[in-house]
């Protein structure tokens, strides 16, 4: 399910979650369209990537359903996918370290060059029982950066640039992983 949101004059583009497609739903709200990336084309890239694995391990019966950097069925795509997917782009991702914080991501740069962030959160479900991690994309849309969680109803506009700071910094605490998506340069 997808919908675009009319903030003020601003469309918005967000794509609802959908089993564990949280990657392919984070792409789409990252490039702000439908079928920037299809399902398709992210388990070609995850089988691109198994078949160039010089590591690769031989094959077994599960091996249909649980492939290296994909599930067959719900998706739930690894970091591999995600940086092949964004290459094909023209788009880099530079791994924040967090000993930093967010005070050290340039979020107001004039060069562009900055696209937009994406998180891979940790979630703990059913009192503990279920543990794993969820793709968040964070975008700045005509200056205001917003939250394109695929499990929010809605897109969620920060206020401003602190208090988008104050959340990088108590999601790193929480153990987020901060990916940030460059345009490469022309």
């Amino acid at each position: 399910m997808s919908q675009n949101m009319e903030e003020g004059k601003v469309k918005i583009y967000h794509e609802r979650q959908r089993l564990q497609f949280c990657l392919l739903h984070s792409l789409n709200n990252l490039f702000q369209g439908k079928d920037t990336f299809t399902r398709s084309d992210l388990n070609t890239i995850a089988e691109t990537l198994d078949v160039d694995d010089p590591n690769r391990g031989s094959w077994n019966p599960v091996s249909f359903v649980f492939r290296p950097h994909h599930n067959e069925i719900t998706g739930n795509y690894d970091i591999n996918v995600l940086i092949a997917a964004l290459q094909h782009k023209a788009k880099t991702v530079v791994w924040h370290d967090k000993r930093n914080g967010a005070s050290s991501i340039e979020l107001d740069g004039t060069d562009d060059r900055l696209m937009g962030i994406i998180l891979n959160v940790p979630v703990t479900k059913f009192s503990g029982l279920w543990r794993s991690r969820h793709w968040v994309t964070l975008r700045c849309i005509q200056g205001v950066w917003y939250n394109l969680d695929s499990d929010f109803a809605a897109p969620y506009a920060f206020k401003d640039t602190q208090q988008f700071r104050e959340f990088l910094d108590r999601i790193i605490t929480a153990g987020a992983e901060v990916l940030l998506v460059m345009n490469d340069k022309q």
